[in-house]
């Protein structure tokens, strides 16, 4: 039985289960299915990621204290995170993935990470 390639559609020699001739193949393939649809999600993505990277820098131990002009100064952006945390006793987290803050009197930040 002759396979093609999904991204050239050259034939495929080797493994029986092969979908691609070459890693350059492959690669040009899932980058073509992975990229995002469209500037405004690229623009946001973007944004989550800068975020993540601040808070991890600033956040090294696992908790930690941080002002906002601190955070202000290094390019992060409040109206982007992932995910809101809502404790029993009424504090708020902002996440970005496993990496969040909470707000704290005097433009004070309380850092942290969740175990995952």
């Amino acid at each position: 039985m002759n396979k093609s390639c999904l991204e050239c559609g050259d034939k495929i020699i080797g493994r029986e289960d092969k979908k691609f001739c070459s890693d350059g193949c492959r690669n040009a393939y899932n980058n073509k299915i992975n990229k995002d649809s469209n500037n405004f999600m690229r623009n946001i993505n973007n944004k989550l990621r800068k975020n993540y990277r601040i808070l991890c820098e600033l956040n090294t131990e696992g908790k930690s204290k941080t002002t906002r002009t601190k955070l202000l100064s290094k390019g992060f952006d409040f109206e982007y995170f992932t995910n809101i945390l809502q404790t029993k006793t009424g504090n708020t987290y902002y996440f970005l993935y496993d990496q969040g803050y909470m707000i704290l009197e005097n433009e004070y930040y309380m850092l942290v990470k969740k175990d995952i």
